[in-house]
């Protein structure tokens, strides 16, 4: 009933969606246009909403510093530090990494609809939340090294890294090869809560909008971005202290010590601000959700417009 429209919106602020139309068989034929579309409307999202994403990073790793305590003397101080620009460092590999994570996720999407579909005519809700589940696990474990990389460019100050490539030569010359996979554990264990919530709610609103007699079969834009805004932001909420976790291990080593572990992390983060410090950057997070559906619902719709592309669904 409701994959449709929950697949539709293809970026919300953390995680990319392959929307379900790529995936039915009878557009097969363009499916490029579709890859296209979905790249298009990520890169264009994530180059929107990367001020705030940069925000969220600072007050996730320096939040004990009082010039990061809160969102705008965050953006003060980056502004101050590295003038307007500053505030789309790390967009680049941001961007860059939308390319393979669609691939990966559409992949491994495809291969789980045939699996299930093959046992069921439709997917139960505890194969949706394994199938999504494992095709974020997959990606997520393929492209950790650029997300550590996002982390390091994100955070570093003028002058500290030539560009992408010394950024990866610095890296490897400290701390190793290992370094590319810091905050994977964290990374793994945040995506069962993130995704159970996330389409739980999400169903749950799919039978409010039923009983206020809304047609689910043909959801309009509104209902389409309102439902998936508010079940990615119960999804972000529910994981957020281990995506916070992940941040602080990819960091650089002055953050927190020589190879900082997960369990260390939460300690230090625990005696020096409590339970409130696990949801440090929570405001640029839940504030991203909204702008960045709506960008890549639009773009997403306008390319295929663009491109003449015929949607064929069952």
């Amino acid at each position: 009933m409701g994959v449709h429209l929950h697949l539709e919106v293809l970026d919300t602020g953390e995680q990319l969606r392959v929307p379900v139309d790529v995936l039915e068989e009878e557009n097969k034929g363009t499916l490029w246009k579709f890859l296209l579309s979905g790249a298009m409307a990520g890169a264009v999202s994530r180059t929107g909403t990367a001020p705030l994403d940069r925000a969220r990073v600072y007050m996730q790793v320096y939040s004990s510093k009082s010039n990061f305590r809160n969102l705008l003397s965050g953006l003060r101080s980056l502004v101050q530090e590295g003038g307007v620009r500053s505030l789309w460092r790390g967009n680049g590999i941001n961007v860059l990494k939308i390319a393979p994570e669609y691939a990966i996720k559409f992949s491994v999407c495809e291969q789980s609809k045939n699996f299930f579909y093959g046992v069921h005519s439709s997917q139960l809700f505890q194969e949706r939340v394994v199938a999504g589940s494992l095709a974020v696990a997959v990606s997520q474990t393929l492209i950790n090294p650029m997300e550590v990389l996002k982390t390091r460019l994100t955070l570093r100050f003028t002058g500290q890294y030539k560009g992408l490539l010394d950024c990866v030569r610095q890296i490897l010359e400290r701390d190793g090869t290992r370094a590319l996979y810091r905050g994977y554990l964290p990374n793994m264990l945040g995506i069962i809560p993130y995704a159970c919530t996330d389409l739980a709610v999400y169903e749950l609103l799919q039978c409010l909008w039923q009983k206020l007699g809304r047609d689910m079969k043909d959801p309009s834009g509104l209902v389409s971005l309102s439902s998936v805004t508010l079940s990615t932001t119960c999804g972000q909420m529910a994981s957020y202290p281990l995506t916070l976790v992940r941040t602080r291990m990819q960091a650089q080593d002055t953050v927190e010590g020589s190879n900082p572990t997960m369990q260390g992390v939460f300690k230090r983060i625990l005696s020096q601000q409590g339970w409130p410090g696990l949801y440090r950057g929570m405001t640029p997070t839940l504030l991203k959700v909204l702008p960045a559906g709506g960008i890549s619902y639009l773009v997403y719709e306008a390319m295929k417009k663009t491109l003449g592309v015929q949607v064929l669904s069952r």
